[in-house]
């Protein structure tokens, strides 16, 4: 991994319960994108990963099984250390109306599904750029 990586975070904890994206989303988060990856198959297991992994950015899937986005963000806010950790959904769902719910959540932004590996660590940064620029601290 390179050793200077443009003020973007390092560890991204990615959560999403379709292996095939989650396989996709590893080769753009560490190979192209130079992260190191905790992937996450369910918001129970990002629950039970995120204390020891620490990430500095989470992107999750809206629609999961079980815990889905919405409630996975609410407890993972609840954990030490992670009430002010920037989160981007991942989704199909991109209403204008379900984009301002994850924002009131406390989401920073949101990335289309399906996303482009090639782009998604600009898509990222991006989306980190403008938040840092807006309200987000």
């Amino acid at each position: 991994m390179p050793s200077e990586h443009n003020g973007l975070p390092r560890r991204v904890m990615y959560v999403e319960d379709d292996p095939d994206i989650r396989a996709i989303a590893e080769i753009a988060l560490e190979d192209v994108g130079g992260f190191t990856a905790a992937l996450c198959e369910s918001g129970t297991e990002a629950l039970a990963v995120a204390p020891g992994f620490a990430p500095e950015l989470v992107l999750m899937d809206v629609m999961m099984p079980g815990m889905d986005g919405r409630s996975t963000l609410r407890a993972l806010r609840k954990l030490p250390g992670m009430a002010e950790i920037p989160v981007i959904f991942m989704t199909a769902r991109l209403q204008r109306s379900e984009i301002q719910e994850y924002r009131d959540l406390g989401a920073i932004g949101v990335i289309p599904k399906p996303f482009d590996p090639m782009t998604l660590s600009e898509q990222i940064a991006q989306i980190l750029a403008d938040a840092a620029g807006s309200n987000f601290r």
